[in-house]
């Protein structure tokens, strides 16, 4: 079905060839996970190439496109040369996204056809998920889910931020997920103000505020959700900030819709920031898709013009930083629908005081 899209991509953009190196482009179009190997996909074939390692495996999983191996002492190049001359392609499509620039020269160099850019064609194809993806992601953020309920008897004074990082990590694995989304964004106290800070070996204290953002990976597919918690007891302002990302949280999410634009959805959440004083101190998007990577379109933010597609996974993650003293962000992540979204994310997000 995926190799069928992809056809009927290059169909639309007077393409005649499509080659896909990138690991998660590839799982995408075929279903299999591997480090090596190339597909090439035209109006008259679909080839997946790859090497020794995998070519058992590859021709028992992968049913939509021919598996042969790439052989010792061969190029993908040279044998992607082969299929563009039995096609008599004139324009064929490379990744210009996910190769490097000395990659994609290589790659355009060697080619017997003109090559050109594929801009969005895959990120256009992977923004709507499928019944099948869509359970995947919801498996991994169950996964994530379990791994925050268990930790949050963990969270105590005393223990670092770099331990709750490690555990997070553990019992997502434990239960069943195939890798982390992303490295566990664990900080607390006055590290809570830096959206993206690392973990560390600071040790949470009574009367912090601790973000966890994290998620995992099933069958290739990622979860992301952002819990902030505090620890023993809270001020007035940190509930009142709390409670202001919650309520933008919400009035994002009510918004957020199939047909309504990213900067839409941004703006109701922004908005209720910005009338609560604290418009200076949401510095990022509302929220990205998430699918096979976790950062990939479509995007609710600012700069987000193009109307939301249905089908999409978008996350709703606003923030309020208070730099050296404290953060606060929450993230759910949503299923978009024609009349409105499906919230995939379960876990409590009122505030939880330790």
């Amino acid at each position: 079905m995926k190799i069928q899209a992809i056809r009927e991509a290059l169909t639309a953009r007077n393409l005649d060839a499509i080659v896909l190196t990138d690991e998660k482009n590839r799982r995408y179009a075929t279903g299999f996970h591997s480090t090596a190997g190339a597909l090439y996909v035209s109006h008259k074939q679909a080839v997946f190439y790859t090497d020794f390692r995998y070519i058992e495996a590859a021709k028992a999983q992968i049913t939509d496109a021919e598996v042969r191996e790439i052989g010792p002492g061969r190029s993908y190049a040279g044998v992607v040369n082969t299929l563009l001359r039995e096609d008599g392609a004139a324009k064929v499509a490379l990744e210009d996204d996910c190769l490097t620039h000395a990659d994609y020269l290589r790659w355009s160099d060697s080619l017997c056809a003109e090559a050109v850019a594929q801009g969005d064609l895959m990120n256009t194809l992977r923004t709507v998920k499928t019944q099948d993806e869509l359970d995947k992601i919801i498996r991994a953020q169950r996964i994530a889910e379990r791994a925050f309920e268990e930790i949050l008897s963990e969270i105590k004074p005393g223990v670092s931020e770099r331990e709750i990082a490690a555990r997070l990590t553990y019992l997502m694995l434990h239960y069943g997920a195939e890798n982390m989304s992303f490295d566990p964004i664990v900080v607390s106290g006055a590290n809570s103000s830096k959206p993206h800070g690392v973990p560390s070996d600071k040790l949470i204290e009574s009367g912090d505020f601790v973000t966890m953002d994290f998620g995992c990976i099933c069958d290739g597919y990622c979860s992301d959700m952002t819990r902030t918690v505090a620890v023993g007891s809270v001020t007035d302002e940190m509930r009142r900030v709390y409670q202001t990302v919650l309520d933008a949280q919400l009035a994002g999410i009510q918004t957020a819709r199939a047909g309504v634009t990213g900067q839409a959805v941004d703006g109701a959440a922004r908005q209720i920031i910005t009338d609560a004083g604290y418009g200076d101190c949401f510095g990022h998007g509302f929220g990205h898709g998430v699918g096979l990577f976790i950062h990939e379109a479509p995007n609710a933010s600012t700069r987000s013009e193009q109307p939301l597609p249905a089908g999409a996974v978008l996350t709703a993650e606003p923030g309020i930083y208070l730099p050296g003293r404290f953060g606060v962000r929450i993230e759910d992540m949503l299923f978009l629908t024609d009349d409105g979204n499906r919230n995939l994310t379960l876990a409590p997000k009122e505030l939880i005081v330790l």
